[in-house]
């Protein structure tokens, strides 16, 4: 991996992200991520020789709740509060990810 990250490189997370960046948004994001891989390579110089493997971060007993069934919102209560329901008690929501064939066309750019 490069040392630093280049502005083309930016342009190009930002374009897979699917947002627009302004040039000094371009230029702040620039920094802040090299300052983000910065940190993560001066953390890969610890000396972690005699640290044991973490499975978890707590030791102990769990403090979390037991997973219990309840009672919960019936689906015309949940799909009361949806702006676009759709039939069969579903969620209608906008598309995120693009088809395969537009995906693949972008790769090629």
């Amino acid at each position: 991996m490069a040392d630093s990250l280049t502005l083309a490189d930016v342009e190009r997370v930002a374009a897979l992200a699917h947002i627009e960046l302004t040039a000094e948004e371009e230029q702040q994001f620039l920094g802040q991520l090299n300052g983000i891989l910065a940190y993560a390579r001066q953390i890969q110089q610890l000396d972690t020789a005699g640290v044991p493997p973490t499975a978890h971060v707590l030791h102990g007993p769990s403090s979390e709740r037991e997973d219990e069934p309840r009672p919960s919102l019936s689906v015309d209560a949940a799909l009361a509060g949806a702006p676009d329901a759709a039939p069969g008690g579903l969620f209608r929501v906008p598309r995120v990810i693009a088809p395969a064939r537009a995906a693949s066309a972008d790769a090629e750019e």
